[in-house]
């Protein structure tokens, strides 16, 4: 059973940090990026990545993890590295906050913007950017702090697991 909590500890570490990385990306590169580019440009190129993020690589790191820190608890209360399972659980809670704030905020901002024509009168276009824009930027950024600081506690709940496991075999 520990050899399932490693596994799910380190699968869940992955996920975190690829959503973080990601997340932080936009923040930093992406949204200034666009922010520099016309109405039209912009809302046409959320339009595209809205629609392209939805594959199989961004669902997997995405998803997996939630699962697999339900069952690092589980093994942890059933005696599976104790000493873990606080930034364990921290860890599930940090990430089931950044999922929410993906799922309350960011999706339905990206659904809007997706229903905008791109044919749009100009006007049309710099307010469907300007009800856009700064709110999806604020959450991306809340969802990369959450995914970053789930990581962290996952990390620490590993290397406390794996202090577990040495101590085991000493």
């Amino acid at each position: 059973m520990r050899t399932f909590q490693t596994v799910a500890l380190l699968a869940s570490a992955v996920g975190a940090a690829l959503m973080a990385g990601l997340f932080c990306a936009f923040s930093y590169a992406v949204m200034p990026g666009l922010a520099r580019g016309d109405d039209r440009a912009f809302v046409q190129t959320m339009q595209h990545i809205n629609r392209a993020i939805l594959n199989g690589w961004f669902l997997t790191p995405f998803l997996l993890p939630l699962p697999l820190l339900v069952l690092a608890v589980v093994l942890a209360v059933r005696g599976h590295s104790p000493g873990a399972l606080p930034w364990i659980i921290a860890a599930l809670v940090l990430y089931v906050a950044a999922f929410l704030v993906t799922g309350t905020q960011n999706v339905p901002l990206n659904d809007v913007l997706d229903k905008v024509p791109l044919d749009s009168a100009p006007d049309r276009l710099r307010e469907a950017r300007a009800a856009f824009e700064d709110r999806w930027t604020t959450w991306n950024t809340v969802r990369a702090v959450l995914h970053t600081a789930s990581l962290g506690a996952l990390l620490w709940a590993f290397h406390l697991h794996s202090a577990g496991v040495r101590d085991l075999n000493s």
